[in-house]
């Protein structure tokens, strides 16, 4: 079964443009490296819940949109191949100052394959 990184953000309304293009670099990135999928979706439905909701996960404000994402990978062995590779991969080097979002409100984690339809 396939591995999968997932991650939630926080991106400015104003900054959503940059974001897309950063994102736009790094799916090429991953894929270069072996990834077999890249995928960033925007919130378009994301009620505010009480106690719980994507939009409280990262404390995204009114000027604020949720992206979520997820990279596929063949295996956890082939993941953990990739990464390092990105990372040092020069097109990802980005000044901490130009993010178009917080990292520091970045919610992410592996993901064994449970079912795949």
């Amino acid at each position: 079964m396939t591995y999968v990184d997932g991650f939630i953000v926080a991106v400015r309304r104003d900054r959503l443009d940059a974001y897309a293009d950063l994102a736009r670099t790094a799916g090429a990135v991953w894929k270069a490296h072996g990834a077999l999928d890249y995928v960033e979706c925007v919130g378009d439905d994301l009620p505010y819940g009480q106690v719980t909701s994507f939009p409280r996960a990262v404390q995204a404000s009114e000027d604020e949109v949720v992206v979520f994402a997820w990279i596929v990978y063949a295996s956890k062995a082939e993941r953990d191949l990739i990464v390092p590779k990105v990372m040092a991969d020069p097109r990802l080097k980005i000044d901490p100052d130009a993010m178009p979002f917080d990292g520091q409100r970045m919610i992410y984690g592996g993901f064994h394959t449970l079912v795949q339809v």
